[in-house]
């Protein structure tokens, strides 16, 4: 099943979630197959630069609780994107939870809509946004992140432009994009691969040093008797015991 669509127009190749029936979480296979699309679209030299965006009304749920990726298949996945010598702009016009929003972080630049919502709700199935804060925490307002990763609250475009996990919002999300990839198609591919480079260099930094330790707390978190009670609950559309 092909869960990645893909179109191309004047340099700009469009990589879409396409796997409704899971509201595009990351499952293994939506994962690999993503890698996959970004690797053609990294050795392709008519390819300027890769929008990521979605069907339906989820840009990206967040992990695929019933079929995950690998500990490491995420942090690759992140890694990839952000190591990419393209630029990667993400396009939301829908809602987008947990291990999603690591994606737009990933991302050299975000757009949404104003029917976008955000959340990281981790901390409500009783695990932490740990793999994410790669991208995340050298990217985002610190002080925001604190807030949001602590209640599992959810907030707007306009906030999450505010505090970094989106470069714009707008009513048209393709209109806020018109002029970001005007700019792309009028860009040198050196230019852009080096720029790139620069941009990146402190993020790919918190990946050398914390990639291991967070991929082992995000699966010690994960096979903890509070994790299963919490994502039980979330597919029994129940509340977890803790709640007060």
């Amino acid at each position: 099943m092909t869960l990645i669509g893909r179109t191309r127009a004047r340099g700009i190749e469009t990589l879409s979630l396409d796997s409704p029936a899971n509201r595009n979480a990351l499952s293994a296979a939506l994962v690999g197959q993503l890698a996959a699309a970004l690797t053609d679209c990294a050795k392709d030299s008519d390819v300027r630069a890769i929008v990521l965006t979605h069907t339906g009304n989820t840009f990206c749920a967040g992990a695929d609780l019933r079929d995950p990726p690998p500990p490491d298949g995420l942090v690759q996945l992140l890694r990839q994107i952000i190591e990419l010598r393209k630029p990667v702009v993400a396009r939301v016009t829908g809602h987008v939870r947990a291990g999603g929003l690591g994606l737009l972080a990933a991302c050299d630049i975000a757009a949404g809509s104003t029917e976008s919502t955000f959340a990281f709700t981790e901390v409500r199935i009783g695990v932490a946004p740990a793999v994410i804060s790669l991208p995340l925490l050298p990217r985002t307002d610190p002080r925001a992140l604190a807030r949001y990763y602590l209640t599992g609250e959810r907030l707007d475009a306009t906030e999450a432009a505010r505090i970094g996990l989106l470069t714009a919002a707008g009513q048209d999300v393709d209109a806020v994009l018109e002029p970001v990839l005007d700019g792309l198609r009028r860009a040198a591919p050196q230019g852009l691969a080096e720029t790139k480079q620069l941009l990146t260099a402190k993020v790919l930094e918190t990946f050398d040093r914390d990639a291991a330790d967070l991929t082992a707390l995000s699966a010690r978190l994960f096979a903890s008797p509070q994790a299963r009670e919490g994502m039980t609950a979330f597919l029994e559309r129940r509340d977890p015991t803790w709640v007060l």
